[in-house]
C-alpha cells in the first residue's frame, strides 16, 4: 500500500479495511476501481454504492496536494461504464491561485484522461464551489449527473447550479467527456507525440486553441493531458493540469518531471505557453519544448 493512504486507512471500519487491503496493496492501484472490485467491497461491507463512495473518500483525499491551503479534499467520479476514479485538490508554491485543480476537477479529469466517456454521480467529502459547479456543467451529463456529500441527500447538479450558463448559450453542442479527434498528425519524439495526441483529443470548441501537453519523469514514465475549455471561460482546466492529475494519481512527485512538450494549434486564439512555463519552472522544471501544429497538418 502506498503510504500516503496508510492514515485514511487505518480510519476506516474493518470490514472495509479487510476488504480494501488486497486492492491497495496492488502495485498498479492508481485510483482507480473497477466493476468488479466495487462489487467485491459491498458484499464484504454491505455498504450500497452511494455510501461506499462516502466511505472510500478519506482515501481520495489523500492524494491532495495541499501546499498552500493544508486543506485536503477528495471526490470520486463514478463513471457509467462503472468504473470509479479519485481525485484531489492540488496547489503549486510559487504559481499563482489560477493554476490550482479542485478535486472535482481532478477526479473527471482523471476519469476523461482514462477513457471515459460519461459520468453517473461525482461524490465530494465538501460542497462543491462555483467554480466546480460550472465545471461539472460543462459535462455531456451535466443535466442528470448526481452531487453526493456526507449526511446530505443525494441531488442532481441542477440543484446546486440553478438556471445555469453553459455551452448551449453559446450555440455549443460539443460537450466535454464526449470523444472527439481533431486528427493532428503525429511527429517528433514519442513524448512530443504523446502531446500533439492529447491535443487532438481537447475539449475547445469556443477558442478552437487545442493544446496537450506530455510530462516524462525521472522514472521515464510519460503522462499526457488535454485543455478542457469552459463555457464560463474561467473554470478551464489547462492541460498541465491535467496531466499533473495523472502524475500525482500514479503516486509520482512533482518534481520528477525532467522533460515536458506543449504542443498547441498555431491557429489558436490563445496560448498556454507562458503559465505552463511559470508552473513548470515552480516545479523545477526548465526542459519544456513547444510545438505548434498547424491545420495544415490536420488528416
Amino acid at each position: 500500500m502506498h503510504a500516503r493512504f496508510s492514515a485514511a486507512f487505518s480510519g476506516l471500519p474493518a470490514t472495509l479495511q479487510n476488504a480494501l487491503k488486497p486492492l491497495l496493496d496492488a502495485p498498479d492501484f492508481y485510483g482507480v476501481l473497477r466493476p468488479e472490485q466495487l462489487t467485491q467491497l459491498q458484499q464484504a461491507t454491505g455498504l450500497e454504492e452511494d455510501a461506499l463512495a462516502l466511505a472510500l473518500l478519506p482515501l481520495a483525499a489523500s492524494c491532495a496536494v495541499a501546499t498552500l491551503s493544508r486543506f485536503n479534499v477528495g471526490a470520486i467520479a463514478r463513471g457509467v461504464s462503472g468504473h470509479w476514479y479519485f481525485g484531489a485538490n492540488m496547489e503549486f508554491r510559487a504559481t499563482t491561485m489560477q493554476q490550482t485543480i479542485h478535486a472535482e476537477q481532478s477526479a473527471i479529469t482523471h476519469a476523461w484522461l482514462r477513457g471515459e466517456k460519461a459520468l453517473d454521480t461525482i461524490t465530494v467529502n465538501y460542497t462543491p464551489c462555483g467554480h466546480c459547479r460550472q465545471f461539472m456543467n460543462e459535462l455531456n451529463s451535466a443535466a442528470s449527473v448526481r452531487i453526493s456529500l456526507p449526511e446530505r441527500a443525494v441531488r442532481t447538479l441542477a440543484h446546486y447550479l440553478p438556471d445555469a450558463f453553459g455551452p448551449a448559450d453559446l450555440n455549443i453542442s460539443e460537450r466535454l467527456m464526449t470523444p472527439v479527434h481533431h486528427g493532428f498528425m503525429l511527429k517528433g519524439s514519442t513524448l512530443e507525440q504523446a502531446a500533439i495526441e492529447a491535443a487532438s483529443q481537447s475539449h475547445a470548441p469556443y477558442s478552437a486553441s487545442y493544446s496537450g501537453v506530455a510530462l516524462m519523469s525521472c522514472s521515464g514514465a510519460i503522462y499526457s493531458g488535454r485543455y478542457a475549455e469552459n463555457a464560463a471561460f474561467n473554470p478551464s482546466l489547462p492541460p498541465l493540469q491535467a496531466a499533473l492529475i495523472l502524475m500525482n494519481m500514479h503516486h509520482e512527485p512533482l518534481e520528477n518531471i525532467q522533460r515536458a512538450v506543449l504542443a498547441e494549434s498555431a491557429e489558436g486564439m490563445l496560448s498556454q505557453a507562458a503559465a505552463t512555463r511559470a508552473t513548470l519552472n515552480a516545479l523545477g522544471c526548465n526542459d519544456l519544448l513547444i510545438t505548434l501544429v498547424s491545420k495544415t497538418s490536420v488528416q
